[in-house]
């Protein structure tokens, strides 16, 4: 089975460089353009999927839709691939985010002490339910169709809790390799035992 994981297209959130969460913020037109460029591609390259899952909320769920174009595949929405909240801080620009002595400013430096805002949520927990959508959505439809062609479009830290677990390694190295770029793609193979980056 073949797994695609992508970031969702731009927003003026990110353009603003603002936090923003579980806040259900649209795509620009800039983030439209890039996922139709995206699923453009695909179809160039005659790649098609046997689904998408996509994180409920707007800018995830129109990217998902946007690089489906006119293919008659389905994009199913899923609670569980909804982006981490940063509680009362959502919408909180990022050098006012990292000018604190609070454990907030931990997020990307040193995320294993870093400590949510007031009603956000930790990282644990994002690695714990992307874990548990992995192993309870994706991984039994290798069983029943080992050849199949998945897609989730979701968000930059729900996808590097993800990770977490299809690369096997803890939060003390949450980002791996960084946060993924809006429209970025990461391809991994699970043969039914492993995931395996392509």
């Amino acid at each position: 089975m073949e797994l695609y994981i992508l970031r969702h297209g731009t927003t003026d959130w990110n353009k603003q460089k603002r936090f923003q969460g579980s806040q259900d913020i649209n795509l620009n037109e800039e983030g439209r353009q890039l996922a139709i460029k995206v699923g453009k591609r695909f179809k160039n390259e005659n790649i098609s999927f046997d689904c998408i899952y996509s994180s409920p909320l707007k800018r995830a769920y129109e990217t998902a839709c946007l690089i489906r174009g006119d293919n008659n595949y389905p994009v199913i929405k899923n609670p569980l691939l909804r982006e981490i909240s940063f509680g009362c801080q959502e919408g909180m620009p990022y050098d006012e985010w990292m000018n604190t002595e609070d454990h907030r400013k931990y997020f990307f430096t040193n995320p294993i002490e870093y400590i949510p805002p007031e009603g956000g949520e930790t990282l644990s927990s994002v690695c714990k339910r992307t874990k548990e959508f992995v192993q309870t959505i994706i991984e039994p439809i290798q069983k029943s169709k080992p050849d199949s062609r998945i897609m989730i479009v979701a968000h930059g830290a729900l996808l590097a809790g993800m990770m977490c677990y299809l690369d096997n390694h803890g939060i003390e190295t949450f980002w791996g390799s960084g946060l993924k770029g809006n429209c970025e793609e990461t391809i991994y193979n699970y043969d039914g035992q492993k995931w395996e980056k392509k």
